[in-house]
């Protein structure tokens, strides 16, 4: 009886310590912004699916796995979103989708705010990341903002051309 008891104790207590998992919503969305011909570029991914796991009194427990779908790329003219979903760029065909898995979570000075470090995986090449984000309590679940620059080349996104090799990506991305 003692052993049951304690079993059920140690199975509260493990339960209790994890995050609450949190499916990201339809809201949510990534933008990304890059030089072409020297002007910005924008545009956005509306396909984010993915669980996380956050819990502001323990950040170190905090777990992302986010993917979003490479189809669903939209810079508002149909033919350059056909030629960046084409072998080249995304190679939505062979990659269906970019993938963030974070690796820890901890706070930074500003109440609210947050370090990360996580892998990124375009075209199965996967780069460690590192970015600021916030945290802000939405309805039972989180907002979770913060922006990142990659270089494409490291995930071999388009060879030689008119656009700048490094783009700055904004999530928004709504955990409930």
């Amino acid at each position: 009886m003692k052993v049951t008891t304690w079993l059920l104790c140690f199975m509260l207590i493990t339960r209790a310590s994890f995050a609450q998992i949190h499916p990201v919503e339809k809201e949510s969305g990534v933008h990304f912004t890059i030089k072409n011909f020297g002007f910005n570029v924008g545009g956005s991914f509306s396909d984010i699916t993915g669980d996380i796991g956050f819990d502001p009194a323990n950040p170190g427990d905090a777990r992302f796995d986010v993917k979003v779908g490479a189809a669903s790329i939209n810079t508002d003219n149909n033919m350059r979103d056909g030629h960046l979903r084409g072998e080249d760029y995304l190679d939505v065909t062979n990659y269906p989708y970019i993938h963030f898995v974070s690796v820890s979570v901890r706070p930074d000075k500003k109440k609210g705010s947050y370090q990360m470090n996580g892998n990124l995986t375009i075209r199965n090449k996967t780069k460690a990341i590192r970015f600021p984000f916030t945290a802000v309590a939405s309805g039972s679940g989180y907002l979770f903002e913060g922006s990142f620059k990659i270089n494409r080349k490291d995930f071999e996104v388009g060879g030689s051309s008119t656009i700048s090799d490094n783009l700055t990506v904004t999530l928004k991305v709504v955990a409930r």
